[in-house]
């Protein structure tokens, strides 16, 4: 494609058209105490309004020499102890966070031209809670995490359909086999932004912040 047709393609894009999306009214006023009740809220309305794959996420981090990076990760669970998600502690993003351990995740949710943004540090969960996180997923979750070596480099497509033809078999065999670097992370939330799409472009922005004396909220220009 040229670099014309690729500009041309883009002005004939939209957002946010009426038939696949519906922005709802926000009213910031009426938000709960706290990030993650307006989250499991706007989560739940995400999966009722037939947002595709409203679950995945856009993770970010900074490795050792400070360059940014990002990837589409699935949320794992959220709740009192933060927002997780899993990956081998040996990939680019395990050994980033493990140099750096703080990052920003990013859901959008274009039915409902929603986005939500959570920012903070980053630990990891004991080895049990990792691999129970892991053997509570599917076969091929367990095959994909036993074929390993997330990131490095890879000669060639035949050896990797080898590799994971044989982690598919030990996954089926042996359903409770662990996986020592596969690792889950919680990510303890100290800003939780919401963002509401308005089709005058008044965009509601209500952020949550962390303090001593629990969380504040505030509202951002769009």
């Amino acid at each position: 494609m040229a670099q014309k047709d690729l500009h041309e393609l883009l002005r004939s894009l939209r957002v946010w058209e009426p038939r696949v999306t519906h922005l709802r009214p926000f009213d910031p006023d009426t938000a709960p105490p706290t990030p993650l009740a307006l989250f499991t809220s706007w989560f739940a309305e995400a999966v009722a309004a037939g947002q595709p794959e409203p679950h995945t996420m856009s993770l970010a981090t900074v490795d050792e020499e400070g360059r940014p990076d990002v990837r589409i990760v699935m949320l794992h669970g959220a709740d009192a102890d933060g927002w997780s998600f899993a990956t081998h502690a040996t990939s680019r993003k395990g050994r980033a966070l493990s140099a750096r351990p703080y990052a920003a995740l990013a859901f959008y949710w274009p039915a409902l031209g929603r986005q939500v943004r959570v920012r903070g540090p980053v630990a990891s969960a004991p080895a049990e809670e990792s691999q129970a996180d892991l053997h509570a997923r599917s076969t091929g979750a367990l095959a994909a995490a036993l074929t390993g070596r997330q990131s490095e480099e890879l000669s060639s497509l035949a050896e990797l359909r080898e590799v994971s033809q044989a982690a598919w078999e030990r996954a089926r065999q042996h359903p409770d086999e662990p996986s020592p670097t596969w690792t889950l992370y919680r990510l303890r939330p100290q800003t939780v932004e919401f963002f509401q799409g308005d089709a005058e472009r008044r965009h509601v922005r209500l952020e949550y912040r962390s303090t001593e004396f629990g969380w504040s909220r505030g509202l951002l220009w769009p």
